[in-house]
């Protein structure tokens, strides 16, 4: 019985071959800013081998927030934002033509580091202007994640030095939706991004939330 993989993700999640095509790569086999040359040393490709399972998609962009406001206030609405990705998943019959057993999402690093405005917490009658502050759209996102998949095992990976209001938002949001939440207390990086062993830190955290 294949455990099928779908992971949502920015740069952290990237590796150039490995995403959707025309998706903002960040890891790649080139001279890069960190020292992660070869797809197996990122920490999806770690934990996929370990654990035996199928990755049927890699949903990963650089530089993409899981709410609406990207850098420099951009609209992210239509493009690479993890709202607008999974309903474009939806639409185009990715959910009926695979099943999926497993989720990794690992986002809100853009958001934190792009000073989206945070707005308030809220679980329900969302209107599209909220999803463009970051707390109501991380709440939207695994809303519609969990209802799309009621059955999968979901895990949020989340980041050390976020804002601590959106660790706080990932940590509540994947309690209310009975999602598993990955709490790392250290990643190795360089340039804010996982190296090598940073890989490793991340694919650990991982391994022992999925061992629990």
């Amino acid at each position: 019985m294949p455990n099928n993989l779908l992971i949502f993700g920015d740069s952290y999640s990237t590796f150039k071959g490995h995403i959707p095509n025309g998706y903002a790569v960040y890891y790649h086999e080139e001279d890069g800013q960190t020292d992660v040359r070869n797809v197996k040393e990122t920490w999806w490709h770690q934990v996929v081998s370990q654990k035996g399972l199928n990755l049927v998609l890699n949903n990963s962009w650089s530089g993409s927030t899981i709410g609406y406001t990207g850098y420099n206030n951009a609209d992210n609405s239509q493009t690479s934002s993890f709202i607008f990705r999974l309903n474009q998943l939806k639409a185009n019959g990715f959910f009926k033509e695979n099943e999926i057993n497993t989720v990794f999402v690992f986002g809100g690093t853009n958001d934190s580091w792009a000073n989206a405005p945070l707005g308030e917490l809220k679980y329900d009658n969302f209107e599209k202007q909220d999803l463009y502050s970051v707390l109501p759209a991380i709440a939207c996102f695994f809303k519609e994640l969990k209802e799309i998949l009621p059955s999968a095992d979901i895990y949020c990976l989340i980041n050390t030095e976020l804002k601590p209001e959106i660790t706080e938002a990932l940590k509540k949001v994947s309690q209310k939706y009975n999602i598993t939440p990955v709490e790392f207390e250290q990643i190795n990086k360089i340039s804010g991004h996982p190296t090598i062993q940073g890989m490793k830190d991340i694919c650990n955290g991982v391994l022992k939330a999925m061992d629990k």
